[in-house]
């Protein structure tokens, strides 16, 4: 019996041609659009609209049927809530990390489920495979793309049905074949930033949800050297946007350091390379392992603490479900909100939420 698969589809060419290629392989396909997210963006503009438009030009050449679907209010409860209240206490949280655990491999997958789909298709750029140990998550193919971070959070029922079919490709392999085809969207430029945000000015979309929280910026002395706007818009390891004076310092640039939400204070240091930007190691939260189980108490691993960061080599020790890690050499600008991700070669592990750099 031909097994179905259903196939997120944004508008973009990754899972455009991810369609396609299902479709090559013999399935039935399903096309879904999914809507996340209901504001407009500064010019009036919902974004979804124009999306849907393209997802509707990919999907009549390709010739597989589509739909849309809503998430916008499990978007809200399950990954917007967490952003805020993550801000509030002062870190900086991945909400598309928490996106593809609760949305697209959760809320996503068990609409696909209803439609009787064997499978769940997307653009992402990583691989699954079946292992000794249960399903694994691959790293992608193309070393630039690789989006297996944001996946880390997956378990082994989601992988049972996951299927990433540009995984073993390189992105100009993707963007050949998408022209090959003739889809409307073979040039069309990659998203960029967080999904409910997009292209928006971050501090402007922010003020909507928080009250003006100005205080203090000081130097690691207590020396106050101007006003913040609010911490929630300051990340560990920033630069832009501090709007200190060249008289402030000796003419380096100033970076945040620490965010002290007790105090309401912005602690920033001179020069990219200040002492006070690096770590030998971090705590961690909420741990989680994609094969359901750690690979020992204590281990040996690389890991990154950011999207696109290449692999530091690090050794993880366990506590429940928190945990320490302990860096080969030490990092600069571990935030606390971020995740560190785990690897052993080419295999995603799992991770943690960073709690506290140390």
């Amino acid at each position: 019996m031909q097994q179905t698969v259903v196939v997120g589809i944004s508008g973009g060419v990754d899972s455009a041609v991810a369609a396609w290629k299902v479709k090559q392989q013999g399935y039935n396909v399903i096309a879904v659009f999914m809507k996340n997210w209901e504001e407009d963006d500064e010019n009036g503009v919902c974004t979804a609209v124009e999306d849907f438009e393209m997802v509707r030009g990919v999907c009549q050449k390709l010739d597989i049927p589509y739909y849309a679907v809503n998430f916008s209010k499990e978007y809200q409860d399950r990954v917007f809530s967490d952003f805020l209240r993550e801000l509030e206490a002062g870190r900086t949280p991945n909400p598309d990390v928490l996106c593809n655990r609760e949305i697209k491999f959760k809320a996503f997958l068990d609409t696909a489920l209803r439609l009787d789909a064997d499978f769940l298709a997307t653009g992402h750029y990583c691989q699954v495979r079946r292992g000794t140990d249960g399903y694994e998550l691959l790293r992608g193919a193309d070393p630039g793309k690789d989006q297996s971070y944001f996946l880390y959070m997956l378990g082994q029922n989601a992988l049972s049905r996951a299927m990433f079919p540009v995984g073993h490709l390189q992105k100009s392999e993707v963007r050949q074949t998408a022209e090959e085809l003739g889809l409307p969207n073979a040039h069309r430029k990659d998203s960029t930033g967080i999904c409910f945000i997009g292209e928006r000015n971050f501090s402007r979309f922010l003020s909507q949800y928080f009250a003006s929280r100005p205080g203090n910026i000081v130097t690691t002395d207590g020396r106050v050297l101007g006003q913040h706007d609010g911490l929630m818009y300051y990340t560990i390891g920033q630069r832009k946007g501090i709007r200190l004076g060249g008289g402030s310092g000796d003419g380096r640039p100033w970076f945040v350091a620490q965010k002290r939400v007790d105090t309401n204070e912005l602690v920033v240091v001179e020069g990219h390379d200040a002492p006070e930007l690096y770590a030998g190691a971090l705590d961690g939260e909420s741990v989680h392992f994609i094969a359901e189980h750690a690979p020992a108490p204590t281990f040996d691993c690389t890991c990154k603490i950011r999207y696109r960061q290449p692999d530091q080599k690090a050794r993880v020790i366990l506590q429940g479900d928190r945990c320490e890690v302990l860096f080969e050499e030490p990092q600069r600008a571990v935030t606390p909100g971020q995740s560190v991700v785990f690897y052993r070669n080419e295999v995603c592990l799992g991770g943690a939420i960073i709690t506290r750099a140390k």
